[in-house]
């Protein structure tokens, strides 16, 4: 197509020419264009034939290259169909083999499912005739024993039980052993170092107060006239004044210590004055109070600067001083919580715990003591919530809880609270009671043995700290023995109150009599 437009644009062209040759050349113009046409078309003319074999050429050339990509195309489809093809096969093969396959597993599990069933029911059949035979010895076993199966599961139960007991104390008496071999020296070693380095004094104090007077005749004046110079004391104090026939003394009685030291300092200031009236009495007590209250604040940061511990809250420290006026089976719970403070100091530096920790725990174990008079509770659970409300730390809050076994210890440092409130307490000489409580005490104690099976007789020595039990022999094994003081240490620790510790001592023996004749 675009060889025929060229052959057509230069005829065009040849025609145009020659006639504006004509047209602008005359005559001369006329055969110069004339030849120029002759010769320009027969220039076109062999143009022409040239481009028109060169085309039929090139297109001769098109339609081979064209057949020969055909043909190549052809090939690879072929190819690539009979790749296909191939590929297809094998996957048909492969999938009549896994079919077969398939098959075969098939017939497999069945035959399988057919034998176990088979045995199942082979089973079955032995297990009713076990069962049979198990049945009939059964019977055998009891007509040759004499026992009915359920007699002779009493009889292995009790004999069974006869062995764990044995087994039980000889496991209680092999742990007990070692761990005393284990603890008993290190143990000794801390609490005796700790104790010799914190020789603390005891000064017992009775519950009353006594004030002195210079004459009899004084005790007319405190009474006033109808007694109302003694009203008046009682009303404002809250303590109960004794007056008797004790020559040259009056007694002051109350349930709160500071209260009592109150009534004795403004008792005294009176009696040094002599002006002893209503208004003077009240205005006197107003003082003694102050002076009180100024006491206990210099006792509590006294006590704080001698125990070593710092950052204690102004209420705590206050609190700490009341404790000069409490005792605890006739011991000062100051004196005791300072010794307390510094026994477990050492304690916890001995076993590498926290000292600082340790010592505050102790100093302030029995914090709830100086105001479990004005609450209800124990001084254990008013004084955990007296710390906890002024932010005391945790450890401290736990080892408060914890220091007469309220909680189970988890710290260390609650472990050494515990134990050197116990080493205070059983001190020599460090607490007393009355005698009627000591002999409530002791027959308490004494109670709580014989009401276990198998006691004859028990006796409390020793101040209480131990009681020796003699038991029978016939009732009470020797493996029964270390079970059953267990079991009364368990009953003393919970329905007793006592300073230290209790020996329990189990006794059994057998003893054969007879009589030569």
């Amino acid at each position: 197509m675009k060889i025929t437009v060229a052959i057509v644009s230069i005829i065009v062209a040849a025609v145009v020419f020659a006639i504006v040759g004509f047209i602008l050349g005359g005559e001369y113009r006329k055969r110069v264009a004339e030849a120029a046409i002759g010769s320009a078309t027969q220039e076109a003319k062999r143009i022409a034939n040239q481009v028109v074999t060169q085309a039929e050429q090139k297109k001769k050339e098109t339609i081979l290259e064209a057949k020969d990509e055909i043909h190549k195309q052809r090939t690879e489809a072929d190819k690539e169909l009979r790749e296909r093809r191939n590929e297809i096969q094998r996957q048909e093969r492969r999938m009549i083999q896994k079919e077969e396959s398939l098959d075969k597993k098939v017939d497999a599990l069945e035959n399988k499912e057919e034998a176990l069933n088979k045995k199942l029911k082979d089973a079955e059949n032995r297990l009713e005739e076990v069962e049979s035979i198990k049945r009939s010895q059964f019977e055998i076993m009891e007509k040759i024993s004499g026992y009915t199966k359920e007699q002779a599961k009493d009889y292995l139960l009790k004999n069974l039980e006869e062995d764990l007991v044995h087994e039980k104390a000889a496991k209680i008496l092999d742990f007990q052993q070692k761990t005393r071999d284990e603890s008993d020296d290190f143990a000794r070693e801390i609490v005796s170092v700790a104790i010799q380095r914190c020789a603390a004094d005891h000064v017992a104090e009775a519950t009353v107060s006594v004030v002195p007077l210079p004459n009899d005749e004084m005790k007319g004046r405190i009474i006033g006239r109808e007694g109302r110079n003694i009203r008046a004391l009682e009303t404002i104090t809250g303590v109960d004044l004794i007056i008797d026939d004790t020559p040259e003394a009056i007694t002051l009685s109350s349930f709160d210590p500071v209260r009592r030291e109150v009534a004795r300092l403004s008792l005294e200031k009176l009696i040094s004055d002599g002006r002893i009236h209503p208004a003077r009495i009240e205005e006197t007590v107003e003082k003694a109070r102050k002076e009180v209250e100024t006491t206990i604040k210099q006792t509590g940061e006294r006590a704080v600067l001698e125990a070593g511990v710092t950052g204690i809250r102004p209420e705590i420290i206050k609190l700490l001083g009341r404790l000069k006026y409490r005792t605890s089976y006739g011991q000062n719970v100051l004196n005791h919580s300072i010794e307390v403070s510094h026994i477990a100091g050492l304690m916890a530096a001995e076993l590498g715990a926290d000292v600082k920790l340790a010592k505050r725990g102790g100093l302030l174990h029995d914090i709830g003591k100086a105001i479990d008079h004005e609450f209800d509770g124990s001084h254990v659970e008013l004084g955990y919530e007296f710390a906890k409300k002024y932010k005391e730390q945790e450890g401290v809050l736990h080892a408060i809880q914890a220091h007469h076994g309220d909680v189970e210890p988890k710290t260390v440092e609650a472990c050494i609270v515990q134990a050197s409130d116990a080493i205070s307490a059983a001190r020599p000489g460090a607490r007393r009671e009355n005698v009627q409580n000591y002999i409530k005490r002791l027959e308490k104690l004494e109670e709580i043995a014989a009401s276990f099976d198998g006691v004859d007789t028990s006796f409390a020595i020793q101040a209480g700290r131990e009681i020796r039990i003699i038991v029978k022999p016939d009732i009470i094994s020797e493996d029964q023995m270390v079970l059953v003081a267990r079991d009364i240490v368990k009953r003393i620790e919970e329905e007793l109150e006592y300073p230290g510790q209790i020996k329990v001592h189990i006794i059994r023996e057998n003893r054969a009599i007879d009589y030569a004749k």
